[in-house]
């Protein structure tokens, strides 16, 4: 690709010169040079769309042409003219001409301005500085590790008004097939709809491409897992505490590990938990969303549970000897509810997991368990025990309840045997010699 010359643009007249100098002289340079021409560097001349039909020509096997693009490079605006390939020789020239016409209906459109000569890589950072502050620091690190390890590599290069949906629906369906799972090309996606779409809303791109991408359907997965009823109460025994109550928290009011994590003694009341914030792994954050922010009704059996561990007392094997530490270090309203056990620190939720649920499960025989899963295990038992979806939905604190019904409440085993065991019990009725005959 060749720049093209300076003299291709129009020079203002040597009168206008002189008394544009004397007018803009002591002006800095970067204000002329952002100025329209003939006032100052002309790149708003430049940023105007020209409209383009150039004549395709063969060159080799292929018909080509020639397209004068805007880009944006090391800050500055250049027009650069590329070679792009239209199909093969053997089409007639007709037919190249509709694909050139196709290929430049992007490009000769009004609405699609400088901005879009912007390379991905450099909005990427644009969008690390704006809208990634916003996140929580979980989705914020996930989304960083997307763009350096996935969307940097594949689209850094190109303007955002090269990322057309041929372009991006190529590089997905690559993605399908590699090593990846499903979870991995779906989040990819969404990190690469968010900056497109932010860049729609800067006014960059009239469109965003990658919500009309298509994946191809996931092969179906096996129903994921919760506890049951006894399952829980087993391993709630092998438990020390806090930890002991903290899962029982969890499974009986549906709280995520960070808000319990985050939960003060002033956010417990007589029978309600109010949800004001979250921690995880070093970092306090507002609540996932609005649905997840309020208070949510607790039965007495659940804050009972909660005020005794001002009670307790943790005896820790330290060298041949023994430490014992108050479980609350202090229960003041702005004191956590659950707190370290040494020190009386914020606990994190997968020094928990790790050291204390994963070994006690594993023992029974349920080494899938995780925070995940207790969550779950309330949403599902909430549906066996025959709540509404809409009234689940609200103790779940999610903004759909289609996710509640979809995501969290798992086609439950038992179920499915009582209607087998209706289904044989109304064939015996009908005929009970044939339904006892086997072979």
């Amino acid at each position: 690709m060749a720049a093209l010359p300076n003299s291709d643009l129009p020079q203002p007249a040597n009168a206008t010169r002189s008394h544009l100098a004397s007018v803009y002289g002591n002006l800095p340079c970067e204000q002329i040079r952002n100025e329209p021409s003939p006032l100052g560097g002309g790149f708003e001349r430049m940023a105007r769309r020209r409209y383009q039909k150039p004549t395709p020509r063969k060159r080799g096997n292929q018909w080509t042409i020639l397209v004068r693009e805007d880009m944006v490079e090391d800050g500055q605006r250049i027009r650069k003219v590329s070679r792009i390939s239209l199909g093969p020789a053997s089409l007639t020239r007709a037919e190249a001409e509709r694909l050139r016409d196709d290929y430049l209906a992007a490009i000769n459109q009004a609405q699609v301005g400088i901005g879009g000569a912007c390379l991905f890589r450099d909005f990427a950072r644009i969008y690390e500085r704006d809208v990634l502050p916003t996140l929580a620091s979980t989705s914020r690190e996930r989304s960083q590790s997307v763009l350096k390890t996935h969307l940097n590599p594949e689209f850094g290069d190109r303007m955002l008004r090269e990322i057309t949906l041929e372009r991006v629906q190529e590089y997905f369906t690559r993605m399908q097939q590699s090593s990846l799972s499903p979870e991995s090309v779906d989040k990819i996606r969404d990190v690469l709809s968010a900056v497109l779409r932010t860049a729609v809303e800067y006014g960059r791109l009239a469109s965003n491409p990658a919500q009309r991408i298509r994946l191809k359907r996931r092969n179906l997965a096996k129903p994921k897992p919760f506890l049951r009823i006894e399952q829980f109460f087993m391993l709630l025994v092998l438990i020390a505490e806090p930890y002991a109550t903290m899962i029982y928290v969890a499974v009986f009011t549906a709280l995520r590990v960070s808000e319990l994590a985050g939960l003060l003694w002033r956010n417990v009341h007589a029978s309600s938990i109010s949800v004001e914030q979250r921690y995880c792994r070093g970092n306090w954050d507002e609540p996932k969303s609005e649905a997840s922010r309020g208070t949510i009704p607790v039965d007495e059996h659940v804050i009972e549970r909660i005020e005794r561990l001002k009670s307790l007392e943790v005896v820790v094997r330290a060298g041949r000897g023994q430490r014992r530490y108050p479980v609350v270090k202090s229960a003041g309203p702005d004191d956590l509810v659950f707190q370290s056990v040494a020190k009386g620190a914020p606990i994190r939720d997968n020094n928990v997991l790790a050291r204390h649920i994963k070994p006690a499960a594993r023992s029974l025989g349920l080494g899938w368990v995780n925070w995940q899963v207790l969550r779950r295990s309330c949403a599902t038992w909430l549906q066996q025990a025959g709540v509404d979806v809409k009234d689940a939905q609200g103790l779940m604190r999610h903004s759909r309840a289609s996710t509640t019904q979809d995501v969290y409440q798992q086609v439950v085993p038992e179920s499915q045997r009582k209607a087998v065991r209706k289904l044989t019990a109304y064939v015996r009725a009908v005929n009970p010699v044939q339904c006892n005959v086997v072979g």
